[in-house]
């Protein structure tokens, strides 16, 4: 399969701050890829490589096959995380101009537009100016900006960042139908269930290096089955005490065991069975949440200063 994004042994500094440290990955055509790590990893750093906005010190990125440049950025629609409109413009003019931008000519550009803007039930608005709208309608605005042109590859840069609920359900439906049309999306993202629920594949970075990455299903197997799902009747604060467990997360009817790696689940279900009648056990594929704190959690965290520390 073709690769919609290439990095390949890429290095940013800033100053003393080395942001991403010798960076790799693929993003295939045709998925949804996230970019995920915590706050400070480097994914929007990564992004600005991708979009040719900042320039690697060493390394090579790839963009539909090409050196980022503003050929390639014709076929890109970019929602960056700093999100910028002209705010004394009015709506429909802003796109016309961004459009411009991109290649089509000013009609086309209005006209397409004024489409995206009646699908995002902003129609009614479309001579008003951008400071005139709430902020939940700038960031449909900045939605409409990105998605002008038709654009092959999609960028988002923390996209569901303050949306709300409703907002969020009605942005991953549009990015759900533009995928299944061929586009390519990529976002970057440190809320985990999100991910989970609609990437193909994923790259988890951390302090600007590559933790983990692959498909979504592979990096979720590499972790084996390491939690229980409970429900009995009756206290099982005894559990805690388990050597065999590592966490318990009480959800009121129902609690979730995390297990101590090489732990027998069976042994698990012989000591509940002794004590209380348990009406569910089900062993759990890790979640990506999981996933993520135990690759640059706390913990994670710790060992990595020690490793660092042993190396200085």
């Amino acid at each position: 399969m073709a690769s919609a994004i290439s990095v390949r042994k890429v290095q940013k500094t800033f100053g003393d701050h080395r942001a991403v440290d010798d960076l790799s990955f693929e993003v295939p055509e045709g998925v949804v890829f996230g970019l995920l790590g915590p706050n400070g990893a480097g994914k929007s750093t990564t992004i600005r490589m991708v979009m040719d906005i900042i320039r690697p010190d060493t390394g090579e990125i790839q963009v539909l096959g090409d050196k980022p440049s503003s050929r390639v950025k014709g076929q890109i629609g970019f929602l960056p995380e700093e999100r910028g409109l002209y705010r004394k413009m009015k709506i429909l003019e802003m796109l016309e101009f961004q459009g411009s931008i991109k290649g089509a000519r000013p009609s086309e550009a209005r006209k397409e537009g004024a489409g995206w803007l009646d699908r995002l039930g902003l129609g009614d608005w479309k001579d008003r100016k951008v400071e005139e709208l709430s902020k939940g309608m700038q960031q449909k605005v900045q939605i409409a900006a990105a998605m002008l042109g038709h654009p092959r590859l999609l960028i988002l840069d923390e996209p569901f960042a303050g949306m709300d609920p409703v907002n969020q359900n009605f942005f991953k439906d549009l990015l759900m139908e533009l995928n299944r049309s061929g586009v390519t999306i990529v976002f970057s993202t440190h809320q985990m269930e999100t991910a989970e629920k609609i990437c193909h594949a994923i790259v988890l970075i951390h302090r600007g290096k590559v933790v983990l990455d692959g498909e979504l299903g592979q990096v979720k197997r590499r972790f084996g089955r390491n939690a229980v799902a409970l429900e009995v009747d009756g206290d099982v604060s005894f559990l805690r005490a388990h050597p065999g467990i590592v966490q318990v997360d009480d959800y009121g009817r129902t609690l979730e065991l995390q297990l101590a790696p090489g732990t027998d689940p069976q042994t698990i279900l012989r000591a509940l069975v002794d004590r209380v009648p348990v009406r569910r056990f089900e062993l759990l594929s890790p979640t990506l949440h999981a996933i993520f704190l135990d690759q640059v959690g706390d913990a994670a965290q710790v060992k990595m200063m020690r490793e660092e520390a042993s190396h200085a």
